[in-house]
């Protein structure tokens, strides 16, 4: 009987504790539960939130937390839920007013951000940031009187910042970048001294930046880029004492240069690029204290004189296209640096090359494009090759020969000497790079042979050797099977010959199919700290020459044109299914157009003039869907053209002087030519038909880089704007340096 009490007794206690154990885990409040199962009945079904149920606390839910004490929601963090709705003005989120803390950061959310919001009159977080959402943003932000914490960016917000904004004196981080919103910055945003965090980038913002802006005492980090401020920056910014990234790239700021940014202790990068500064620069008394990696970008102003000497304590420095014309005592404190990457392409500097650049042991990043600089190249330039990544020279007056001062450029991936007046032979010491990608000589006075040896390195990309004097045949048996990763092969206008054997595209394996490469290029051309350089293209319209955006990195050419090859063109051209261009215009070749043209699906543009080829059209080249640009003129081709749109959307000149050729007559009929059937005089163009080279620049990277692929040919405006459009090249271009 004794036993069966203690036994009682025990289990009265075990009761007792279950029951105080589950009072105590159990916080959840009845009316917080419904709130949040009703606000995850408004969407779809998510296997996010499988664990919301009534069969266990909500306290207990994932991505939910609850006052300790009151069982009250105050925080609900949804990062990256697929919500895939819009929020409703009576969504029971706003039932849980208690909340502190909101994340529906990157939840796929759409439509307006409701005025509802305000009820969450607690929050001191929100995050709504990458999403959908539209409109503007509404004034009941203002009720938020306990925020510190708002990221409403890289939405889709147009309209005004109310004016409610300025009672958010808690504000410590405020974003709204990546929007459309308009208008002049509110002068009261100055009200909101507890800011250290300030980011509006890429909108439309114009005007002038506050006065009042010089009470934000407290900013560690400003983003203004990319908008449309216009105005002068404030020449004394010495209040903003812990202010360390300062972006105000891409704008019409304009007036002499803020000197007193550069003396801030804790300053590490500047972006004030693309804007309208002007006059010389004066960093003033750089503080001693700067980080020792302070980054300066002031690319695209309209700067001139001497570049400062103080550049000396930077890390980066990006001054491409401004005026700049020397360098003064740079000379003389530059020796010592560390700088990593140095930009000064698209200047006026003179004369011979800087001896003390070539003791700049850390560099890894050189661009002195654009400029005219003459002379020779120095041989000193050996002592950079090894920390090199990318050397760049192109477009200058430099003489004599390429110096064989590679030997050491183990780690070099882009070498651009293009446009220059080189001579001699190409360096045999390029044979160490194993690491380069991309290769341009062109438009130089380079006597040699075809470089077979170049065909060794595992990394080539992309061979321009366009407008020199190279010479002799471009195969050999023995090192065939060269050059397997290829995507862009540019020898036009040279002196090459020989015949081309049925195989000799065999082994081009980059061109046949895309090939993983082994090494991440993805940044080639983008070295860290933020400098952008895009792939572009280079149009030639009537001598003028413009530039466009051009980023695709699945381009594949081929351009052999303007040199002095004959016999077939190969039939294994037929494997390179990757193929966008191939240009092999104003040679000798003759007999057929090989059939397996027919197999380059990809092809967007074919280029066969000014040859010795006979026979038919093959009919299958109708079905290429993408060729979009055709010449088959100056020809001895015979029989009909193809059917197809593709061909019936081509001028009549694309089959001039081929007088067999019939089925002309759609194609012809617009050009109010008495005689529909083109002949050989050059008299036969309309008068409204425009010449039209287009370059294909830097089109598998794009460090400022021209490659010079050229595909002579002549279409009228309407083709001209249809190719625009068709590889993306319908806008200016345009850098954004940011990260904001």
């Amino acid at each position: 009987m004794m036993v069966r009490c203690h036994c009682y007794f025990f289990c009265l206690i075990f009761v007792l504790l279950h029951t105080l154990a589950s009072s105590t885990l159990n916080h959840c409040r009845n009316d917080q539960r419904d709130a949040l199962l009703e606000f995850k009945d408004e969407f779809a079904s998510l296997l996010e939130l499988s664990s919301w149920n009534k069969s266990s606390d909500c306290c207990s839910w994932v991505e939910v937390t609850c006052d300790a004490k009151s069982g009250k929601v105050i925080l609900l963090e949804l990062p990256s839920t697929s919500l895939n709705s819009s929020l409703k003005p009576n969504s029971s989120l706003f039932k849980l007013q208690h909340l502190t803390k909101l994340s529906l950061y990157n939840c796929s959310l759409y439509g307006e951000i409701p005025s509802s919001l305000g009820y969450l009159s607690r929050l001191t977080i929100l995050d709504l940031s990458y999403n959908a959402l539209v409109g503007q943003i509404p004034a009941s932000i203002g009720n938020l009187s306990l925020i510190s914490f708002l990221d409403l960016s890289n939405n889709r917000l147009v309209g005004q910042v109310p004016t409610s904004i300025e009672k958010l004196f808690h504000l410590e981080w405020l974003v709204l970048s990546n929007n459309q919103l308009v208008g002049k910055v509110l002068a009261s945003l100055g009200n909101l001294t507890q800011l250290y965090y300030l980011g509006l980038g890429n909108n439309n913002f114009s005007g002038n930046i506050p006065v009042s802006f010089s009470n934000l005492t407290k900013l560690k980090e400003v983003y203004l880029n990319n908008n449309y401020f216009e105005s002068m920056l404030p020449l004394n910014m010495s209040g903003f004492q812990e202010l360390s990234y300062f972006d105000v790239g891409e704008n019409s700021f304009f007036g002499p240069f803020p000197s007193s940014l550069f003396t801030l202790p804790l300053l590490m990068k500047v972006f004030m690029g693309r804007n309208n500064f002007t006059g010389p620069i004066d960093f003033g008394n750089i503080s001693s204290s700067s980080n020792p990696g302070l980054v300066l970008y002031l690319d695209h102003n309209k700067f001139t004189g001497q570049v400062p000497e103080s550049i000396s304590k930077f890390l980066d420095i990006d001054f491409s296209y401004n005026s700049f014309s020397s360098f003064g005592k740079s000379s003389e404190v530059l020796e010592e640096t560390q700088i990593a990457q140095l930009d000064l392409s698209s200047n006026s500097f003179r004369g011979p090359l800087p001896q003390w650049i070539c003791k700049l042991r850390s560099l890894d990043f050189l661009d002195l494009s654009n400029n005219s600089f003459s002379g020779s190249i120095p041989q000193c330039l050996r002592n950079l090759t090894v920390s090199l990544n990318q050397l760049l020279l192109s477009n200058n007056n430099f003489s004599g020969t390429l110096p064989d001062m590679f030997v050491n450029a183990t780690n070099l991936k882009v070498l651009d000497v293009s446009r220059n007046q080189l001579e001699g032979k190409l360096p045999k010491s390029l044979i160490s790079c194993n690491h380069l990608q991309f290769l341009n000589v062109q438009m130089n006075i380079i006597k040699d042979t075809f470089p077979f040896w170049l065909g060794s390195l595992p990394s080539l990309n992309v061979l321009i050797l366009r407008s020199n004097q190279f010479y002799g045949p471009v195969y050999q048996p023995h090192l065939s099977a060269g050059f397997q990763n290829l995507r862009v092969i540019d020898i036009s206008h040279n002196g090459f010959s020989g015949s081309l054997p049925p195989s000799y595209f065999s082994y081009w394996h980059n061109m046949a199919r895309i090939v993983e490469q082994d090494y991440d290029d993805e940044n080639l051309g983008n070295p860290r700290y933020g400098i952008d350089y895009h792939n572009t293209m280079e149009m030639v319209h009537k001598g003028v020459y413009t530039e466009f955006e051009r980023i695709r990195r699945d381009f594949r050419a081929i351009d052999f044109s303007g040199n002095n090859f004959f016999g077939n063109i190969p039939e294994s051209i037929g494997l390179l299914k990757e193929l966008r261009v191939l240009n092999l215009s104003s040679n000798a070749f003759t007999n057929n157009i090989p059939q397996s043209l027919a197999s380059l699906t990809k092809l967007e543009a074919l280029d066969l003039s000014r040859n010795n080829l006979s026979g038919q059209i093959p009919r299958d080249l109708g079905n290429l869907f993408f060729l979009s640009i055709m010449n088959f003129s100056h020809n001895n081709l015979e029989g009909p053209v193809p059917q197809g749109t593709q061909f019936q959307r081509q001028n009549c000149s694309s089959f001039m002087d081929n007088p067999k050729l019939y089925g002309l007559e759609e194609i012809c009929r617009e050009t109010h030519v008495a005689n529909p059937i083109p002949q050989k005089s050059e008299d036969m163009l309309e008068p409204k038909e425009q010449v039209i080279n287009w370059i294909a620049a830097a089109i598998a990277y794009g460090p400022g880089v021209f490659c010079g692929l050229v595909i002579g040919h002549i279409f009228t405006s309407h083709k001209h704007e249809w190719f625009m459009e068709k590889f993306g090249l319908n806008k200016p271009r345009r850098f954004i340096k940011s990260i904001s």
